[in-house]
């Protein structure tokens, strides 16, 4: 009840500007030496969205969204303009972009994720709200049929139909859009109509949550 699956405006959110934040504690040792202690095992992103309103047609929409909402009170689907798919910019998803697990012959349930980095600490993401058309699943490799597995787009898991349970030793892997869970971080909304066809919105702040 405090999660609408209902996607920001797209043609805003092309304009934002925002990524994601870490807590990390720093003390300084009688050495002179640091100690660092990760406060958040996850990141969450912030945005403000008001960056991306430009026109008078724009506010509507933005406004309507936002009483919907309620202000803070439920989340919604954000796609994050500069991440919101399993590969680099601009390329379509393959089936080999992220690799979810390894089969064993009975485990049929997988959760989506996205890794960042490679060689030395990488983070892996669990995507919670993938565009659930656009899933590709690969199994040892190869491609498969989407009748043999379903995806969950309000959680983000994969589920493999019954007699297509990946074997064991397989590489499970998937490419993906997906929308990051987001409320406003607000609840007010300055608009400024500055003009018959111009009109802004500073600040529309907005921040990752996790349903």
């Amino acid at each position: 009840m405090s999660f609408h699956e209902a996607l920001f405006p797209t043609d805003v959110s092309l304009g934002a500007r925002g990524g994601p934040e870490r807590r990390t504690e720093i003390v300084l040792t009688g050495s002179g030496r640091e100690e660092r202690n990760q406060r958040w095992s996850r990141s969450r992103r912030k945005w403000n969205a008001g960056y991306g309103v430009k026109r008078l047609s724009q506010i509507e929409p933005v406004i309507a969204f936002f009483e919907e909402r309620r202000g803070r009170l439920y989340g919604f689907r954000w796609r994050d303009p500069l991440d919101h798919r399993s590969c680099g910019a601009g390329a379509p998803p393959t089936p080999l972009d992220q690799l979810l697990g390894v089969g064993d012959g009975s485990r049929a349930v997988f959760q989506i994720i996205k890794k960042y980095g490679a060689n030395f600490a990488p983070y892996a993401r669990d995507i919670l709200k993938p565009v659930a058309s656009s899933v590709r699943v690969a199994v040892g490799g190869s491609e498969i049929s989407p009748a043999n597995y379903s995806v969950d787009g309000t959680t983000g898991l994969l589920t493999f139909a019954p007699g297509h349970v990946p074997g064991a030793a397989l590489a499970v892997t998937a490419g993906f859009l997906f929308d990051t869970p987001a409320r406003f971080d607000a609840d007010y909304l300055e608009i400024d109509a500055a003009s018959f066809d111009a009109g802004e919105i500073p600040q529309i702040p907005l921040i990752e949550i996790y349903p």
